[in-house]
């Protein structure tokens, strides 16, 4: 794996209205380009995700995993507004000298994407073989094949949709108010608002798994309890785990890009947005998942030319597509059999 850090220094005007005085992108590669650039795989990650795609997709890529050193150049940019290595709320705001803080700029999906075709052109990639991501991820994916539609070749959208809804905006919201909440939220620094971010992380797990998640993984098995239980304990832990490697404005910005996604802003409706994608497509979707629910997946397929679609089914709700990669990894075959065949079929 290596890491590199690309400096982008012309204004950077965003769709909101704002700009950046240019940026920096954190960005990682493993594996060796090819001599006719066909083995891209560019890894669009979700919220609290970083440019080390093998930290949390592990199971999918990395040495002999389905994605691999000896034949793919994979790469995976960490997003603007992130605090693992790109320009973002603790970044150094040039006209005080001091940290944005809350003064950083309102970022959205098409300002990431824009910023990672900067970064693909001063790269000099002619064409994303793979084009891949989940969640958040996803939205990037399919707003940069919408724009973009002669970039990627093959576009892998998992638990992801065509517009953020009002269920999940509301949830963000929910979050934010959380934060909110803290009282060190307005007083600035680095460390303002912690605790209420702890408590959007807890939050934010109910949407992530599910009802039964939780049945099947923190039932208390003392039946005599009235106290100290499990299901408590975990909320505690994931909210604490968070504010060990992460902060609340970045967690409060990028929850706000969320919130702006929708390919067909400006372009007319859905429909016709989906119907630009040019890419072969192969749409997942996670059968528990209550935050990006299954209509939102086969609304995409519905609509994508080139598609395939399917469903998995997982205990784990939305955070599915980060543990099912055995599941994932065998939808992934099935998509690139069936395209070649599709292909063959044509050609002869």
């Amino acid at each position: 794996m290596q890491n590199y850090l690309f400096t982008y220094e012309q204004d950077f005007h965003l769709e909101a209205g704002g700009k950046l005085p240019g940026f920096e992108l954190a960005y990682c590669t493993f594996g060796k380009l090819n001599a006719d650039q066909s083995n891209v795989i560019w890894v669009c990650h979700a919220l609290t995700g970083n440019a080390d795609v093998t930290e949390w997709w592990g199971g999918l890529f990395g040495e002999g995993k389905f994605y691999n050193p000896e034949d793919d150049f994979v790469i995976c940019a960490n997003i603007l507004g992130s605090c693992y290595g790109s320009t973002g709320p603790l970044s150094t705001n040039p006209k005080t000298g001091k940290p944005y803080y809350h003064d950083f700029p309102k970022l959205t999906v098409r300002d990431l994407v824009a910023s990672l075709e900067i970064l693909r052109q001063h790269l000099g990639i002619r064409q994303i073989n793979t084009l891949i991501g989940g969640s958040l991820g996803g939205q990037q994916a399919l707003e940069w094949a919408v724009e973009k539609p002669d970039v990627c070749e093959n576009l892998i959208l998992v638990s992801t949709n065509a517009k953020h809804s009002p269920w999940g905006i509301a949830f963000n919201e929910a979050q934010r108010m959380a934060i909110a909440a803290d009282p060190t939220w307005i007083t600035g620094g680095e460390k303002a608002g912690h605790n209420g971010m702890a408590a959007a992380r807890a939050a934010a797990m109910l949407s992530y798994r599910n009802y039964d998640t939780y049945r099947k993984t923190q039932e208390d098995p003392d039946n005599e309890k009235i106290g100290n239980y499990k299901a408590a304990a975990y909320q505690q832990y994931k909210g604490a785990r968070l504010g060990d490697r992460f902060n609340a404005y970045t967690y409060w910005t990028i929850s706000e890009v969320m919130d702006t996604h929708n390919i067909s802003r400006g372009r007319g409706n859905l429909i016709e947005t989906l119907e630009k994608i040019e890419a072969y497509t192969h749409v997942i979707g996670i059968t528990s998942d209550i935050l990006f629910p299954i209509p939102e997946q086969r609304l995409i397929a519905r609509w994508v030319k080139n598609v395939t679609y399917e469903e998995i089914n997982s205990t784990y709700g939305h955070d599915g597509f980060l543990i099912e990669t055995e599941k994932l990894r065998k939808s992934f075959r099935a998509f690139f059999r069936q395209k070649k065949k599709k292909l063959l079929h044509h050609s002869s």
